[in-house]
């Protein structure tokens, strides 16, 4: 039985890589990325365990394989990774109902990707219904970019109840930010 779990090991943060890897945008066609969706930023394993010291991310393993994963990104990740710099910058000015978003308990989902033999089952509704469980006590806001020519990924970020709440333009693509709002 498959069922989403907090990482607890290096080896599954090894996997989360190599998933990350077969599903990178330009590691896959553009047929690929308009259906299936893609993810943008490398990581390496010095970083994501850095990420999961401050808050573990959540997987999904079918036996020892991880199947899927949504990482977990507090803002204190912001020096982590210098090509999300832009999107942390961008989120310190924004608002979230009248309320500047720093003023605001949240965190960002730092990349959610679901192996191709698995899509389709449930399983993106699974990380972030786990990630609520998890986190909701801590935090009050979820918030991500999404590029908005990955389609898949805004429509499932929607249904599981995200909301657009600004859209902008850097050197690389466009990008809503979208947030779930948990009170």
């Amino acid at each position: 039985m498959i069922a989403p779990a907090l990482v607890t090991s290096a080896d599954e943060l090894r996997q989360v890589l190599q998933l990350q890897q077969l599903n990178l945008r330009e590691k896959i066609t553009e047929q690929e990325k308009a259906e299936q969706g893609f993810v943008t930023v490398h990581h390496d394993l010095a970083t994501l365990e850095k990420m999961h010291r401050l808050a573990p991310s959540v997987i999904i393993k079918d036996g020892e394989q991880v199947a899927a994963y949504a990482l977990t990104m507090l803002r204190e990740c912001r020096e982590l990774i210098p090509e999300l710099a832009s999107m942390f910058s961008l989120l310190d000015k924004l608002e979230w109902k009248g309320k500047p978003l720093p003023a605001i308990s949240y965190y960002v989902m730092g990349q959610v990707c679901i192996a191709k033999a698995y899509r389709g089952q449930g399983l993106f509704d699974m990380l972030f219904s786990y990630h609520k469980t998890i986190y909701q006590p801590r935090f009050e806001l979820f918030v991500t970019e999404i590029a908005t020519r990955n389609t898949r990924s805004i429509k499932a970020h929607e249904r599981v109840g995200f909301r657009t709440i600004h859209t902008h333009r850097d050197e690389i693509d466009e990008w809503l930010v979208v947030a779930w709002d948990w009170n």
